[in-house]
């Protein structure tokens, strides 16, 4: 019998699942991976993923492999998996890879989008995709801020309650940057790793700054002080959105780094919807 590992891109909408990882009695993403794999295959395989999200945050380019003796081509795997995933979850891209590969080991780099509406009535639209705070922010400001999160650092003040005490706290971002688009503001973030509630506590300390009620130099201060968990508020799961899991030889790239700075093809095409 011949074993092989199927790697998948899996876009989903996380607002009614709680988080990806398997848990009792709770709708989870990984879940429906492998109940789906089960319905195709015969077979209960464990689905393995390259980043965890939080319940109630998306992915649009979440990476995931499990094992398999089913002798269907990765394109098969592709088009079967989606008729029996909810409409909520789909796998984008199938491959078959080595199995030495771990997705999350080899993971080069993480890609996340923090999405906020910036007006003072709410989006029927995006309530689910972002976080709406009504008062004015200062891009300007929220964006200086988060250049000081770039390079390596400790960032244990970003860290939630479920980091482990034992977690090494020294992450990298390669990218950190807020941008508007009319009454919409994205925080986009890219590090080898991230702790526990890490992106959307830096986005909460980032909307203080934009408010006013917390200057730059409160905000250095705030994030160099290696204290766990005192930096924030942590704004809610539905702005959060996995965009992209980065490795050195797989998935078959869309375009060059330059060319696509760090996006994905959805949310180049979505550009007009998430600036």
């Amino acid at each position: 019998m011949h074993v092989k590992k199927i790697a998948l891109v899996v876009e989903y909408q996380g607002t009614r699942y709680h988080g990806f990882q398997v848990q009792a009695q709770t709708p989870t993403v990984q879940q429906a991976l492998e109940e789906a794999i089960c319905r195709l295959t015969g077979e209960r395989s464990r689905v393995l993923c390259a980043s965890r999200t939080d319940a109630g945050a998306h992915a649009l380019g979440q990476v995931v492999s499990f094992r398999t003796a089913a002798s269907y081509p990765p394109e098969s795997f592709l088009g079967a998996l989606n008729h029996f995933l909810p409409d909520d979850i789909g796998v984008r891209q199938a491959y078959e890879i080595p199995m030495e590969f771990d997705v999350r080991k080899k993971a080069t780099a993480r890609e996340y989008r923090y999405l906020l509406t910036n007006r003072p009535t709410r989006s029927p639209v995006l309530r689910d995709w972002a976080h709406q705070v009504s008062e004015p922010l200062d891009v300007d400001a929220m964006a200086e801020a988060a250049g000081l999160l770039l390079g390596e650092h400790d960032f244990a003040p970003f860290a939630g309650p479920l980091t482990p005490k034992t977690a090494n706290t020294e992450k990298r971002l390669f990218r950190a940057e807020v941008r508007r688009c009319g009454d919409r503001i994205a925080f986009r973030v890219a590090g080898n790793s991230f702790l526990h509630q890490q992106v959307r506590r830096m986005t909460g300390a980032l909307v203080e700054v934009g408010l006013g009620k917390l200057t730059f130099d409160g905000f250095e201060e705030l994030a160099r002080c290696r204290k766990r968990g005192v930096a924030g508020p942590t704004l809610p799961a539905c702005g959060l959105t996995l965009t992209a899991v980065r490795y050195e030889s797989f998935p078959p790239a869309p375009g060059s780094a330059e060319e696509w700075d760090g996006q994905t093809n959805d949310e180049y095409k979505l550009k007009n919807l998430y600036p």
